[in-house]
């Protein structure tokens, strides 16, 4: 079940990206740090309404931010659509133990169909350059790599951005 995320549940969210960052620097992956995500992020994007849970066996298994607030960093990127009717998806997290098994595609799904339901253009994301499994399960979706930003707290690496266009 995907839901509307409660303030009760952030340090189960903090919990669950903790663990994707170990699983991810298992792999040589450095994306996420003592610098992101941070409590901070997550108790805004609840302030925001915004942040998402996916529960399985009443556990939060799984977390997505769907937004539609467009970050400093992304303004240089050259959009395939105005800058005004979009969806910006962030955060998106599955407990390591349950990767593999459909759960992330459960909830792009999810930030897709509400894209559509509410009449957005577009949905926009960005992701680790040295991410290679990432980047093919956007671009597998049909999101288009567009260009790449840097948050310097996070790596010297960038991240790609990418669109899908509805």
């Amino acid at each position: 079940m995907i839901r509307y995320a409660n303030l009760s549940e952030i340090p189960d969210i903090l919990q669950l990206t903790r663990a994707c960052a170990r699983a991810m620097e298992k792999n040589g992956i450095y994306q996420w740090n003592e610098h992101y995500p941070t409590k901070l992020a997550f108790e805004n994007d609840l302030k925001n309404n915004e942040l998402y849970v996916l529960e399985v066996d009443n556990k939060v298994s799984g977390t997505i931010v769907i937004s539609t607030h467009m970050d400093e960093e992304y303004k240089p990127i050259k959009w395939l659509t105005p800058s005004k009717n979009n969806i910006y998806i962030h955060r998106l997290a599955i407990n390591p133990n349950l990767q593999g098994q459909g759960y992330a595609r459960k909830l792009m799904d999810f930030g897709e169909a509400y894209a559509r339901k509410n009449n957005f253009v577009s949905v926009r994301l960005d992701t680790f350059s040295q991410n290679k499994r990432n980047q093919k399960f956007y671009e597998v979706r049909g999101y288009q790599k567009l260009g790449d930003i840097y948050f310097p707290k996070q790596s010297d690496h960038p991240f790609h951005c990418y669109e899908l266009v509805l």
